[in-house]
């Protein structure tokens, strides 16, 4: 009799303690029904546990991998094992995004019975997710301004550091122009690049590679000394880049290749 008073007393603490975390916690048998949901996920999903306990999970939080193989719980129940992931949840007719982890429930024999569920509401995370990669967007928005100079004439002006995510948008930047403006020549302007490494040497040249694929000519002014000195040491073949020292002298050239001509006015 005590054992089984002990037992129940147990039992009680256990669900006293799940009922204290803040995060929704769901237990389901082998047949993926629910027979157990803590306070957080009852207040999640706005349901009682009359309306929750003997009802398929799959009804309750509907996410797209439920009656899939890409089902978590069914996942750890097979295999014994963790499974974390991130989806998106129709509750109460509102799509929220949700982080959960799935784990197999065991008996005190280690069969497993079953499958836990831990979920987290991810909403204010993901806006805050949203809001960076916007200002990041921005950032490199600003920090990659094609400019026209003249018609059918582009400059992009480079100023810091050029990694591989710059340079691709670089790029894409550089060629949306291209599409928009039917430009002929773009001048890609390096004077703001204090280094060059292998790397940005060849990004450069993709990129006026792909300009010209858009037939559009580019033109790489504003190598400094150091930079020239740079590429020769890394044995770079810089041969079929049209290059000049300033961005005046790119300007000149871009002219020439347009056959334009610029005359001072006559006082």
């Amino acid at each position: 009799m005590m054992n089984k008073k002990f037992q129940e007393a147990d039992d009680k603490l256990k669900a006293q303690i799940l009922d204290q975390i803040p995060a929704p916690v769901m237990a389901v048998n082998k047949e993926l029904i629910v027979i157990y949901m803590n306070e957080a996920g009852k207040k999640l999903i706005k349901r009682s546990a009359e309306d929750i306990i003997g009802i398929a999970c799959k009804d309750i939080i509907c996410t797209d991998q439920c009656g899939t193989d890409d089902c978590a719980m069914l996942k750890a129940m097979k295999s014994g094992k963790t499974y974390a992931s991130r989806t998106e949840a129709t509750l109460g007719g509102q799509t929220i995004p949700l982080e959960f982890s799935a784990v197999p429930l065991v008996d005190d024999s280690g069969e497993i019975i079953g499958g836990l569920e831990f979920v987290l509401d991810i909403t204010e995370r993901v806006l805050y997710e949203n809001r960076l990669k916007e200002q990041n967007h921005t950032i490199r928005e600003m920090s990659t301004p094609t400019i026209k100079l003249w018609e059918g004439v582009m400059v992009l002006p480079v100023v810091g550091v050029v990694d591989s995510m710059r340079a691709q948008h670089m790029m894409e930047s550089m060629l949306t122009k291209i599409a928009e403006t039917y430009a002929k020549v773009i001048i890609l302007d390096i004077h703001g690049v204090a280094a060059v490494d292998t790397a940005v040497a060849n990004h450069l040249i993709k990129i006026t590679k792909a300009t010209k694929l858009m037939g559009c000519d580019c033109i790489l002014s504003g190598i400094s000394p150091a930079v020239a000195q740079t590429i020769i040491q890394l044995g770079i073949d810089m041969e079929a880049i049209n290059t000049r020292a300033t961005l005046s002298d790119a300007l000149t050239e871009a002219f020439l290749m347009l056959n334009l001509e610029v005359n001072k006015k006559k006082q």
